[in-house]
């Protein structure tokens, strides 16, 4: 738009979109071209500093995020985030969709671990539903169980983007590749890898399959063979511990300042974990230990990460073992008002209702017809009100505040995503150290653009 047009249309006016520049002076964008290519441009200036964006498209970034970088020499004297490039709308989707099928839209944020997404969502309607207690137990389990497997299949991504941005490749390849037999899981259980839609407001959306618990049993034991890989290959390596140690420091004083929290705050020595603090989906009747190390880096948040995966095999086994007893109970809510659909049978690839299901409500009952038509076309009523309940998600606090009218639809939900908050500590973890080492600590934050811009 030229300045003449701008001026006539007032846009340079607009309170809402103000002109402004991103930085003073030259700017220089890297696109991957040698260092010294990028020097060369500013050798005659008697100024040192110069400013780089590094993304939104760089491959060392994780997402769609941006950085923007004052550098003296390889020295960073300001690092600041431009986030907004994964923007979806989905908070403001959900508006226009009923409850349940809100969990369709909250389960693609956070796309690593999108069962989190999930339950925080489905817990703050369940609260005003006022139902809580009413979830059969089988439900809760299979819940705890299925996090569990996430918080092991999403800490292995971080690990293993983590490696490969430093060139540890053999910790990216083994961490993908465990990653796979989690999918597998998943898709044995829920129907799909990813974006599930399987935790719903009054329970799951269906039994577990037959032989599932036998195949989570063969995992389990796997991954105590696989997972001391990680620390043969990291934990004492000297040129592992070189690029991670002091490296992105943060003290707990300045998690607490910036509301941080995961394996960034408890990698400053301080023990919260909401499964331990603020028990939620009965956590509190399963033995763990919340992780935890001294040393405020990048080393310490990898370690908390590969022993809490420990931890999750062990919750693992126990909602295994309480499954085994729980053959043939309800996995929902008796209140057929509020179960989606009126018998949460699905068909065996996962999508739309079963054969089993479809002749029962079309054939044998026009009630159930004409009630789950209502049900998938309308939606159940939720109570006037407003709930917020957090948890704990593989990158801290997620929680989801949910508000409504006493209409079929959320008033308003938002999300508290855990990546949103702790890239805030980009700056401080990055100023004042080497280049490299930003990618260092974006890595050792783990955030998700997903759950950012959402």
């Amino acid at each position: 738009m030229s300045s003449s047009t701008s001026s006539a249309t007032g846009a340079d006016h607009d309170a809402y979109a103000p002109h402004s520049e991103t930085t003073q002076g030259r700017v220089f964008t890297v696109t991957g071209q040698d260092w010294d290519s990028v020097v060369a441009g500013i050798s005659e200036d008697h100024d040192n500093k110069v400013v780089v964006n590094m993304g939104p498209q760089h491959p060392s970034t994780h997402g769609v995020l941006r950085l923007i970088l004052e550098l003296e020499g390889e020295t960073v004297t300001e690092a600041r985030c431009g986030i907004g490039y994964l923007h979806t709308g989905i908070e403001k989707n959900m508006e226009f969709r009923t409850w349940t099928q809100g969990v369709t839209f909250c389960t693609r944020m956070d796309y690593l671990s999108p069962l989190f997404n999930e339950a925080a969502y489905v817990f703050s309607v369940e609260r005003l539903l006022d139902i809580t207690d009413d979830i059969p137990e089988k439900a809760q389990v299979m819940r705890v169980m299925l996090m569990e497997l996430n918080r092991i299949s999403s800490h292995l991504v971080a690990i293993a983007t983590g490696g490969m941005e430093i060139g540890a490749l053999t910790v990216m390849t083994i961490g993908f590749r465990e990653r796979e037999l989690v999918l597998d899981l998943f898709e044995l259980i829920t129907g799909l890898r990813m974006n599930h839609a399987f935790i719903r407001p009054g329970g799951v959306a269906q039994d577990m399959p037959a032989g599932a618990l036998d195949q989570i049993r063969d995992f389990v034991v796997l991954m105590k063979k696989r997972l001391p890989e990680y620390a043969d290959l990291c934990n004492a390596n000297p040129i592992f511990k070189a690029r991670l140690v002091d490296v992105g420091h943060l003290e707990l004083s300045g998690c607490l300042a910036l509301g941080l929290t995961g394996p960034v705050l408890r990698a400053t020595g301080y023990p919260w974990d909401l499964r331990k603090t603020q028990p939620y989906c009965g956590y509190e009747d399963y033995e763990f230990d919340v992780q935890t190390w001294d040393s405020c880096d990048a080393y310490g948040r990898f370690r908390i990460r590969l022993n809490e995966m420990w931890e999750s095999l062990r919750i693992v086994e126990q909602c295994v073992e309480r499954l085994a007893g729980l053959e043939g109970a309800p996995v929902v809510v008796a209140d057929k008002k509020i179960a989606w659909p009126a018998q949460l049978a699905i068909g065996s690839d996962g999508m739309g209702n079963s054969l089993d299901h479809i002749r029962h409500i079309m054939g044998e009952s026009m009630e159930a017809l004409i009630h789950h038509f209502k049900l998938v076309t309308e939606g159940f009523r939720v109570p006037a009100g407003q709930a917020y309940v957090p948890i704990e998600s593989p990158r801290g606090e997620l929680a989801a505040h949910v508000v409504s009218d006493g209409g079929t639809r959320p008033y308003r939900a938002h999300f508290r995503d855990p990546s949103f908050t702790n890239l805030q500590a980009t700056s401080v973890m990055s100023e004042g150290g080497m280049v490299a080492d930003v990618i260092v600590a974006i890595a050792s934050i783990d955030p998700v653009m997903g759950g950012v811009d959402r």
